[in-house]
This record gives structure tokens, C-alpha cells and sequence, in this order.
């Protein structure tokens, strides 16, 4: 079995200690009456709820699911499958074979588009529970789905009228919607691009190799030479791209990017230009700001008067950074990190998904099957 760096230990947390933290969080998310963003619907089936915008998204469906597979629960990850297949999976149209990225708790469709970063945590979580709790019948033959989602993915031009892959075919960086000429930094998932190399359909085996390599250099292009932050949006080149009004550069979205780097090092081992990233952006946030009291930024570091709506992600995913960085703030982040508890309230969905993700990742238990 496979070892992955645990960061907690090197604070001195003990291996029944990090155990204790991974479990009680879970169960705070999951089945605490006041603060659980999963919710089971009707006999076999279940949500995640954005708790901020009382929906459920392919990217909390997908993370969930993700969660559930981590944590060895075939039950919640069948019931947040099922909900997907179910109300979310388009069954025909230029959309056919892609996940509606929003609908709401009782399964109305509020968008019939989809949003990549759901179809790629779908793609991943389905592959490893296929290895870790094998395959049953559809829709619960995970590698069949698996596959068939990655097939869409990648060829929706050829396979559905007026369909658009997600992928761009000439320099195979993900998009931001299919129909977009640009991309979101955080969606870039070299790690998972290594695994879909490995058990994708074989003809497109080196599609995703050839992804997994440029989402790594797109990465380096994207974040900020000095501050390492990476835009919310931004173009192919990796300049940054403005939308939906916000002023801000460094936001929500962008919060996972240095968390993706961190999973990615623990999964593949160190990445040129990595730790650098890393290092610049908690070397950023220990220099410039009060632990957890953020704004938004330009990717110069520029402040501007919008609030971080999620200062417990950048929290989170900062010490994520932190399997990736060698500078002088590493083990700082994830002490701070270990000393900050799940966020309360409306807003908990986003930032306590990246936190148990981080969580996982520092503790050494987010694996591979």
C-alpha cells in the first residue's frame, strides 16, 4: 500500500489524534443536525447542499462522493450517485452524457449546462470505488461510468450534434464550460489526469498523459511569479480573465489551486516550479494579512475592498500548500490549520469541503485505489 506524506505528524499530532479529527469532522458534515451539508432523499438517494445558494452542485455531488470513497461509505457514495444519475446526468441534447451542474434539493434542473470540475471528480471518485469495492450493476458499475463520462469529456464533438468536449483537443487544457475559449485554474487536476492515463478508455490513454503534462505547465503560467496566486478565471496563456462582475482576481475559485499542487506533490512526488508557488503564496498571506482576515486581490497581491467570502478555505488549502513548499512558513500553515475548526453557518458548504479535503491530504489519508 501506497504511503503519502502526513504533515500533522510533523507537529506532533499523533496518528489516533489525526484518526479522532478526520472522523469527528466527517461526522460533523455529514449527519450533525446543524451543521451536515449531506442530506438523504427519499429511500436511496442523497445531496450535497451548497448551503449558501440551497442547491446541489456537480462539484459538491462529485466531492462528496470523493469524501465518501476516502472514507470507505459504499452507502453515501451510492446515494449521491444515484442522486446524480438520476436528476442531474442529461440524457439527450448537445449535453447528452454530461451532469447539469446545478439543480435544486427536490431535483428541478436550474441549469442544463454543465461545469467540468463536477465531470472530473465524478471520473476520479468512480474509478476508485470500482478498485475499492468492485463493480456492481449499472449505474453502480463504477468503471463503466467512469469511462463513459471521460469518453464525453473528451469527445462530445463527435459524439452528441452541437456538442462541445470539455477539453480543448489542440492544447488539452480543460475549459471553463465547454463553449469557452479559456479556463479556471483550479480545475486543472494533474493528479486525476494521471489516473485517467491509467484506466481510461485505452485509445485516449495518451490524451490524458498529454493533459496531465500541461495542466502542470498551465498551472505555473496561471499563479503570480511573486504572490503565487492564480486568477479565478484566466485565458489559456494563464493571464488572468474577469467575469460575472467581481472585481477581484484571487477568489473563490481560486483558493483550490495551491490545494490541487499539494495532492498532486503527495500523490507524484515534487513538480518543477511547485514549491515555489507554494512558498510565495504562504509567505504572501503570513506577511500581509491577520490569519483569517482576507479580502479579494488582484494577483499582484493588490487588496481591494470585496471580503473573502471563504477565509476558512484560504486557510485550508494554504496548508494543503504545505506538502508542496519548503519556505519558512510550511509547518506554520498547517499548525494553524489543525487550530481552526470547521467553519458554522450559511456559508459552510465551499470552505469545510476544501478543509476536509486539506484535512485528508495533511493527514496523510486522501489516497489512491
Amino acid at each position: 500500500m501506497k504511503s503519502y506524506p502526513n504533515l500533522f505528524s510533523e507537529i506532533g499530532k499523533s496518528q489516533e489524534q489525526i484518526r479522532q479529527r478526520i472522523e469527528a469532522d466527517f461526522n460533523t458534515m455529514f449527519f450533525d443536525d446543524q451543521e451536515k451539508i449531506y442530506f438523504e432523499y427519499g429511500e436511496d438517494m442523497a445531496y450535497m447542499m451548497d448551503t449558501g445558494n440551497v442547491d446541489a452542485r456537480t462539484e459538491g455531488m462529485s466531492y462528496g462522493m470523493m469524501m465518501a470513497v476516502q472514507m470507505d461509505r459504499q452507502d453515501i457514495f451510492d446515494r449521491l450517485w444515484l442522486f446524480s444519475k438520476t436528476y442531474m446526468y442529461q440524457k439527450d441534447g448537445k449535453y447528452q452524457g454530461y451532469f447539469a451542474w446545478s439543480v435544486s434539493t427536490s431535483g428541478e434542473k436550474n441549469a442544463e449546462g454543465p461545469a467540468p470540475d463536477g465531470e472530473e471528480y465524478y471520473a476520479a471518485a468512480l474509478f476508485f470505488a470500482s478498485k475499492r469495492w468492485g463493480d456492481k450493476q449499472a449505474p453502480f458499475d463504477y468503471e463503466n461510468q467512469a469511462k463513459d463520462i471521460l469518453r464525453h469529456c473528451v469527445h462530445q464533438h463527435e459524439l452528441v450534434e452541437e456538442g462541445h468536449p470539455m477539453w480543448d483537443p489542440e492544447n488539452y487544457l480543460i475549459k471553463f464550460v465547454p463553449e469557452t475559449p479559456f479556463s479556471d485554474p483550479s480545475y486543472h487536476l494533474p493528479h486525476f489526469y494521471e489516473i485517467f492515463a491509467q484506466r481510461a478508455d485505452e485509445a485516449d490513454r495518451d490524451f490524458w498523459k498529454k493533459a496531465a503534462q500541461e495542466s502542470r505547465k498551465y498551472i505555473l503560467k496561471s499563479c503570480h511569479p511573486v504572490t503565487g496566486m492564480a486568477s479565478e478565471y484566466a485565458e489559456f496563456d494563464g493571464t488572468p480573465r474577469m467575469l460575472f462582475g467581481k472585481k477581484g482576481q484571487y477568489y473563490s475559485d481560486s483558493y483550490r489551486v495551491i490545494m490541487n499542487i499539494g495532492l498532486d506533490t503527495a500523490w507524484n512526488g515534487k513538480q518543477d516550479g511547485y514549491a515555489e508557488i507554494a512558498n510565495h503564496l504562504q509567505a504572501y498571506f503570513s506577511e500581509n494579512t491577520k490569519l483569517g482576515d482576507y479580502h479579494g486581490y488582484l494577483i499582484d497581491g493588490t487588496p481591494i475592498l470585496e471580503e473573502a467570502m471563504h477565509s476558512i478555505a484560504i486557510i485550508a488549502t494554504n496548508a494543503a500548500g504545505a506538502l508542496a513548499a519548503d519556505g519558512a512558513y510550511r509547518l506554520q500553515w498547517v499548525e494553524d490549520f489543525w487550530n481552526t475548526p470547521l467553519r458554522k453557518g450559511v456559508r459552510r458548504y465551499y470552505d469545510n469541503c476544501l478543509y476536509f479535503f486539506s484535512l485528508l491530504m495533511l493527514g496523510g489519508q486522501y489516497q489512491m485505489f
